[in-house]
This record gives C-alpha cells, sequence and structure tokens, in this order.
C-alpha cells in the first residue's frame, strides 16, 4: 500500500505548480494534503478513481486538511473531539482495515513561541487521542508536524534551538509521541544515521537551492508495523510549495 503526504501550502496555488501531474505519477492508494488554505466550493479537485474528505479551517485562506482514497474507508472523523476543539481543519482520521490513517497539520508554535501554549495542548490531546485508537487497530499519522525532532533533522540545529520547530518543549512532545503510543519515524527507522533529508525550506536566502532545510514532514506508524515498512521516501525534487512531499509504503 503507498500513501503519500504533501504541505501544498495553498493547494489553488500549488495545482497552477504541477500539483495535479505529481498525483497522477505519485499513483498513490492514500495521497494525504495539509495547509489546503481553501473553503468548500473554492476548487473542483476531484480526482478519479478516489474518495475524497476535506477538513476546512473556520477562518478562510487558513490552514485546513484533505485525504484522498482508493478504497472507501469504514468511518471518516474530523478534528480532535473530545480532547480538544480542532477549528482550524488540521486532522481527518481515516478508519481503514489494517489501520486508521490520521492527516495531520500540527499547530505551528509561531515566532517567538508565543503559541507555544496551545501548541502543547494540542499534544496532548492527540496523544490521548491516538491511545485510544490505538485499542482498537494500528494507526499510521502522516503530515506536516512542525517539528524537527533531532538535531540531524535540520541543516542549522545551534542557531535554531529555542525556535519554534526545534524548542525543548516541542521536541520533548513528540519523544512522548513516539515513545508513549509506542510509534515509530518511519523515515529514520530506515535511515537512522541519513543526514540532509529535508522536508521544508524557506522561501528566504536560497535555502532549497543550499539545502538549508528542515525535516517536519512525516510518516510515523505504530511498532506493530515496523516489519511490513517496505520504504520511507522524500520526494525533495518535487516542486510547488515550500514542503516537499513524503512517502511510505507499507506491505499490508
Amino acid at each position: 500500500m503507498k500513501l503519500v503526504s504533501w504541505n501544498v501550502n495553498g493547494l489553488r496555488a500549488c495545482v497552477g505548480k504541477g500539483f495535479s501531474d505529481f498525483f497522477e505519477q505519485a499513483d498513490a492508494d492514500a495521497f494525504c494534503l495539509q495547509e489546503t488554505k481553501l473553503q468548500a466550493g473554492q476548487l473542483d479537485f476531484a480526482p478519479e478513481g478516489y474518495h475524497s474528505y476535506w477538513n476546512y479551517a473556520q477562518k478562510k485562506g487558513y490552514s485546513g486538511t484533505a485525504v484522498f482514497l482508493r478504497q472507501e474507508p469504514l468511518e471518516v472523523r474530523y478534528g480532535l473531539d473530545p480532547f480538544l476543539r480542532d477549528e482550524e481543519g488540521r486532522l481527518i482520521t481515516a478508519e481503514l482495515e489494517p489501520f486508521y490513517l490520521l492527516c495531520l497539520y500540527t499547530p505551528n508554535a509561531q515566532d517567538g513561541l508565543k503559541r507555544l501554549d496551545y501548541r502543547m495542548a494540542w499534544e496532548d490531546a492527540f496523544r490521548a487521542y491516538v491511545a485510544g485508537l490505538q485499542a482498537t487497530k494500528p494507526v499510521v499519522i502522516c503530515g506536516d508536524l512542525n517539528v524537527a525532532h533531532n538535531e540531524i533533522d535540520l541543516k542549522n540545529p545551534g542557531p535554531n534551538r529555542g525556535n519554534a520547530g526545534f524548542s525543548d518543549e516541542e521536541r520533548e512532545k513528540f519523544s512522548r509521541l513516539l515513545e508513549e503510543n509506542g510509534l515509530v519515524d518511519s523515515y529514520r527507522s530506515l535511515y537512522p544515521d541519513k543526514a540532509g533529508a529535508y522536508t521544508w525550506w524557506s522561501y528566504r536566502m536560497r535555502a532549497r537551492e543550499r539545502n538549508a532545510g528542515w525535516r517536519i514532514d512525516y510518516f510515523l506508524a505504530s511498532r506493530s508495523l515496523r516489519d511490513q515498512i517496505r520504504s520511507a521516501d522524500i520526494y525533495a525534487d518535487v516542486f510547488g510549495s515550500d514542503h516537499c512531499p513524503v512517502g511510505l509504503t507499507l506491505d499490508v
């Protein structure tokens, strides 16, 4: 089963930069999007052969997630209820036969960590939500988790320590998510020491050209699925957003 995830940083803009071509070429069984930045009716994108699910933010032009599935899911849920109210369209959960697929766009702590309190509340609620799902079946979590877990996951860890996406608080919550929920970072499970593997680059100072990036887009999976991971991919040569797509292939 092939899964792809991409923070498109505005789907309408990304469609004008080759998104549809990559979607077709990827030929994924599940394709998940974050930061769609649109409302219902603003874009006519309904790929043939897929079931489409959208979670829109109440605020226009902000956040949002979408999931496209070849196989109709058993159930689809939106948001983090009852743990935390989600008005920003940040989570879609699709129950598939072998596992729950979660398309996640984690809140950014923002400059000066001014939204860190909300980020911490989200992390705690999400961890509890995942634990409830895992009581039934394994989970696969994909998306922009807005954190570089370890120093190997960004080009310049020293100057960025304490900044949004690389604060001690965010990294500790990510570690707890992995440890307490029994999850593996699929990419690091296959490539534990691979440096220079990034999924997001600033638009400033030719960061992508210099590969001065961060790895903040992930596929996490329950440990029971670890032996079924066949590949974990970063499509760094795919443009259209300040993020690149990431992929996971499972033998299920």
